[in-house]
């Protein structure tokens, strides 16, 4: 049975192998909190372009103008697609130390009622 949490909620931590053993943390992903709050900077400083995007548009008075409309309506649905991918997905590196090799098995006595000599 895990763990429960204070909240009642099941412990999500790894369970180590045997006492004494270091449990691996390279594989851990970053907190969802500061996985939330880059996303929410990342939206915020593109908005902030679209903006930009649109002063521009308003005050250049040249073929410019309809780039930075372009980039004004076309830079929400990439914030918004951004924003919503979520979590990086990191892979296991894996372990460097190689798997211990499984005892050998001796030979056994041979089929039943068998003795070997030829009839």
């Amino acid at each position: 049975m895990k763990p429960q949490r204070p909240d009642g909620s099941a412990d999500q931590r790894p369970a180590a192998s045997a006492p004494g053993t270091p449990v691996r943390i390279t594989a851990v992903p970053a907190p969802l909190s500061d996985d939330v709050s880059a996303r929410a900077r990342r939206y915020l400083i593109q908005m902030t372009i679209r903006v930009v995007c649109f002063l521009g548009a308003v005050v250049v008075d040249h073929w410019t103008r309809w780039v930075l409309l372009a980039g004004a309506v076309v830079l929400p649905y990439v914030a918004v697609v951004l924003a919503n991918a979520g979590r990086e997905r990191r892979s296991d590196p894996g372990t460097y130390l190689d798997a211990p090799t499984p005892p050998v098995l001796p030979p056994g006595p041979g089929p039943a009622g068998r003795s070997g000599a030829a009839d």
